[in-house]
């Protein structure tokens, strides 16, 4: 018998989800809270199976014969209308559950406050060079719906997961999981640090000692997590030798199994800046190691990847400064390993939606290599305000990012770097942080 299903959201994970549902059979009801859409414009996106559009309040008897919501990552689980599927006893999946559910094959999922969107992609990289097919899935751009009836039982699909998303997992199971670390992030959304915390680690809720997870040996919290877990427990370390594990041996990103040592990359010949990007490269390893990948395949990938978009970027050299873009630094913790990662003096734009961020540690990084900060949106007076606390009061506004990148050049001096990494979320100002890269890098180039 056909399912009836409602999908919470119209943005991309919902269309792609209501795609996949549409071509199992069964019928989609396509909801969204916001009353000003139009219902025509959202059935057009559609050409195969039964589906309706519901706009505004969800009420009680819209439910009738649904059994089953597939949420969107970006709805809030205090959404009034989940209250009322909780009175209806409808159960609640996210997008990647659902995925999930229609996929085969080997799956590795990513998680981790920072550096998933990169370890993801050296990771799919590094599989792309060993099997025949294989699917990049996730936070990273393309929904897992979208491509999860294409994977076979022979395909390696490599998942970018976010703690939107592991919310509403049910039998969600990877063969290899990975925590990169965690840091305060979406506390807005979570509330608490044990509360994100929890939802992170629910990566490896139904996993089996016969799989993994790669965590990371210098997060306390997660080298603790890593003792009570069923998979067996793989760690990566930038600032500690490991017998077993991966590790740092001089410049070298090595690895140490059963009493051998194998050498992976000089961090000389690698193009990703910066120890936390060493911890990526390590992650990306592991998992790649225990997917079956050999370790000569994943030596050569690494040395061969690029920086992602938009993640310590270069962008361009003019009058002697260096821009770089890391729009995706969309938290204080992330905007640090950006810091870290520049040679040089620094000009900083920063600032952004407030995700109910500390700023204290962001700032105090700073340590006599950033000069100027010019600071953007509606965080702008807050962070401000910290720096001031903590000394530094080298700080300027601006109305939008060409009078920032503008301001930027104006004081920069030959040999600097001027650094886009937010700290912040891009709502407010900008539909994503990657408008916001695209937006920054045209400034630079017009400069």
């Amino acid at each position: 018998m056909n399912q009836k299903i409602l999908v919470a959201g119209s943005g991309k994970s919902g269309i792609a989800a209501s795609r996949l549902i549409l071509k199992t059979g069964d019928e989609v009801i396509l909801y969204d809270s916001n009353a000003t859409l139009k219902e025509d414009e959202l059935l057009h996106q559609f050409d195969e199976g039964r589906i309706s559009v519901l706009l505004g309040e969800l009420k009680k008897e819209d439910l009738a014969g649904v059994s089953l919501c597939v949420i969107s990552p970006g709805i809030s689980l205090d959404a009034p209308f989940v209250a009322v599927l909780k009175e209806a006893d409808i159960p609640v999946w996210s997008e990647i559950q659902l995925a999930y559910h229609h996929a085969r094959g080997k799956l590795a999922a990513i998680t981790g406050t920072n550096g998933k969107t990169t370890t993801t992609a050296l990771t799919g990289e590094i599989m792309k060079a060993f099997y025949d097919q294989v699917f990049v899935v996730g936070n990273i751009g393309v929904p897992y719906t979208e491509e999860a009836q294409k994977t076979t039982k022979d395909s390696v699909t490599v998942a970018e997961v976010s703690s939107f998303q592991l919310e509403t997992i049910t039998d969600f199971r990877p063969d290899v999981s990975a925590i990169l670390n965690i840091t305060p992030d979406h506390l807005d959304r979570h509330k608490t640090m044990e509360s994100y915390i929890e939802v992170k680690e629910r990566i490896t809720s139904n996993q089996s000692p016969q799989d993994f997870c790669i965590l990371n040996y210098d997060d306390p919290v997660l080298r603790e997590f890593g003792k009570t877990i069923r998979p067996k427990a793989i760690y990566f370390s930038s600032r500690q030798f490991l017998e077993e594990g991966y590790c740092m041996d001089g410049d070298r990103i090595i690895r140490n199994h059963e009493g051998e040592r194998t050498e992976i990359a000089d961090i000389h010949e690698i193009q990703l800046l910066g120890r936390h990007n060493h911890e990526n490269i390590m992650a990306a390893a592991a998992i790649s190691a225990e997917m079956g990948v050999p370790m000569e395949i994943i030596s050569q990938g690494i040395r061969e990847f690029k920086a992602v978009e938009h993640r310590i970027e270069f962008v361009a050299e003019k009058a002697g400064v260096k821009y770089y873009n890391d729009s995706k630094g969309t938290n204080p913790d992330a905007a640090i390993q950006a810091i870290k990662a520049m040679p040089g003096p620094t000009l900083l734009i920063a600032g952004g939606y407030d995700k109910n961020s500390q700023y204290d540690e962001w700032i105090e990084s700073f340590d006599g290599k950033v000069k100027y900060m010019v600071l953007l949106g509606q965080t702008r007076e807050k962070i401000a305000e910290c720096a001031a606390r903590h000394g530094f009061t080298n700080v300027m506004y601006a109305e939008d990012m060409q009078e920032a990148v503008k301001v930027c050049a104006s004081y920069a001096n030959r040999g600097d770097h001027v650094l886009l990494s937010p700290a912040c979320a891009s709502w407010g100002m900008f539909k994503c942080y990657e408008e916001r890269g695209e937006i920054f890098k045209d400034c630079v180039r017009n400069l």
